[in-house]
């Protein structure tokens, strides 16, 4: 996916080595099929063991899967770029880290920092310390 394209979507991940960007991703269905939308359904329908109630694929996990196809040999060391944007395309604040699907994902496959702007204004942090503050949200 191209640069342009993915400032349409509301979130998006780059990932970045020695300032080369090497998997990008943004929130979307799988294989971006309406019949995988499952966005209006109520989270309490689901099972308990359901974890992830969205009905997207995070930006994270899929600029994980585009750098593992494309570079795979450079995710350990790089550094995760997440930005929310508006429907014009400008960067919005993000929330506190959260997710840990995703956090254990970054850790899971090296990357070394995690990039948030929020209210303390641009964070960068170590993955393992991003995936300890996603277990401890809320």
């Amino acid at each position: 996916m191209r640069l342009s394209q993915l400032v349409k979507e509301r979130n998006v991940v780059l990932i970045v080595k020695l300032d080369k960007i090497i998997g990008s991703g943004f929130n979307g269905l799988p294989q971006n099929l309406e019949s995988q939308r499952r966005c209006s359904y109520l989270k309490e329908s689901y099972h308990e063991k359901v974890t992830d109630k969205t009905c997207c694929v995070h930006a994270e996990q899929r600029a994980i899967m585009d750098a593992l196809r494309k570079n795979p040999d450079k995710l350990s060391g790089s550094r995760l770029y997440f930005v929310r944007l508006d429907d014009c395309g400008k960067p919005l604040r993000a929330g506190e880290p959260y997710c840990t699907i995703c956090s254990k994902m970054v850790l899971d496959v090296g990357i070394d920092e995690f990039v948030l702007w929020h209210e303390k204004g641009i964070c960068v942090y170590d993955s393992g310390e991003y995936n300890l503050l996603s277990f401890q949200f809320g």
